[in-house]
């Protein structure tokens, strides 16, 4: 199939999708309005800019045909000019929809839960993740993002471990490429020699899922309740508010304890345990189709070194694409976007020669 038959059948099934949302009676069947909704959201885009390459290739028609039948020099001049111009307009917008017509993550339009969790380095580590929640505390007020604490684990000099909700538009096909191990490179504070540290961090990065898109077995549940206090608690509670989830097929457990009512910390464990498992199975599903492009852009293994922040050189370095920026200084307020987009391009261009193959 070409690209212009691709677009013929985008058109042909927005415009089946706008007709669904015409009827009222979609408004009492909740489900499928968000679904046709969303489909129809993701596929506008594209819509809009084949409409935009097609009243140009018209234009260029109709230039075209005073060339051909215009004896008037000046109206043949003009449509000259205009040929010109429109002309230069195609290889973008041919491009464009080519990477508008590539595969689309069916992840990306979702909220996410993030995870930030000092790793080897003792307190630099801690410090690390303390930076690295300000930095993107900054991304996020820049997107218009919103941001609500779930869980945190302090230590003396930093944040051992913080997780924490993302909302927005598109929040995941932006931070899915935080997922990994970011190293550091820099002398610490209780550094008294000037020795330069490596410490590193890991970032998981999963997207949240409701109960009634992903429902978990209450019999495959264990919860513990106990009294909150000591590492991550802001009080010690006399009651036992703080609750333990564990998902016994799999091993997986979410202990929560910052809110002082049991409800709500068993609400919060339950939702990034969830998000948890779905993510687990989102990437298992990922590797067994397609297991060649494991390791690459997008693949969230944990276990990955993906970026280095250098700090004496103000350099960051993302691995997966060999690039090398000198701005560690903005970055680290916030300033993330030229690294994100430059990640989305790469990975684009890999799609487009994937396809091309």
């Amino acid at each position: 199939m070409s690209m212009f038959d691709k677009l013929e059948s985008v058109v042909a099934r927005y415009e089946q999708l706008t007709e669904k949302l015409a009827d009222p009676s979609i408004y009492d069947r909740l489900k499928e309005f968000k679904e046709v909704s969303s489909e129809r959201s993701n596929i506008e885009e594209v819509v809009i800019a084949y409409r935009e390459y097609k009243k140009i290739k018209d234009d260029l028609d109709g230039s075209k045909e005073i060339l051909k039948n215009e004896k008037d020099e000046d109206l043949r001049e003009m449509a000259k000019m205009e040929l010109s111009e429109l002309e230069a307009l195609i290889p973008a917008i041919e491009d464009r929809m080519k990477i508008l017509l590539l595969p689309k993550d069916p992840l990306d339009d979702r909220n996410v839960i993030m995870e930030l969790r000092a790793g080897a380095g003792g307190d630099e580590a801690s410090i690390f993740v303390a930076d690295m929640f300000r930095m993107y505390q900054n991304y996020f007020r820049h997107l218009g993002y919103k941001i609500e604490l779930d869980s945190m684990s302090e230590s003396d000099q930093g944040i051992k471990e913080i997780i924490y909700t993302v909302t927005g538009d598109k929040v995941y096909s932006k931070l899915k490429w935080e997922a990994g191990v970011h190293r550091v490179q820099r002398v610490p504070k209780t550094e008294t020699m000037g020795r330069v540290h490596t410490s590193t961090i890991t970032i998981a990065v999963m997207p949240e899922v409701d109960e009634v898109e992903f429902e978990l077995n209450p019999n495959e549940l264990r919860i513990d309740v106990y009294r909150s206090g000591g590492a991550g608690g802001q009080s010690v509670n006399t009651t036992d508010s703080a609750v333990r989830v564990t998902h016994l097929p799999t091993g997986m457990s979410v202990a929560n304890q910052d809110q002082k009512s049991q409800l709500k910390n068993k609400e919060k464990a339950l939702k990034i345990l969830r998000s948890r498992i779905y993510d687990n199975m989102v990437k298992a599903q990922k590797d067994e189709i397609d297991s060649e492009r494991r390791g690459q852009i997008g693949d969230g293994d944990r276990s990955e070194k993906i970026r280095t922040y250098n700090y004496p050189q103000n350099r960051i370095s993302d691995h997966r694409i060999g690039l090398t920026v000198h701005n560690l200084d903005g970055v680290m307020n916030g300033d993330l976007g030229g690294i994100t987009e430059a990640l989305v391009a790469h990975h684009q261009a890999e799609l487009m020669k994937g396809q091309e193959d």
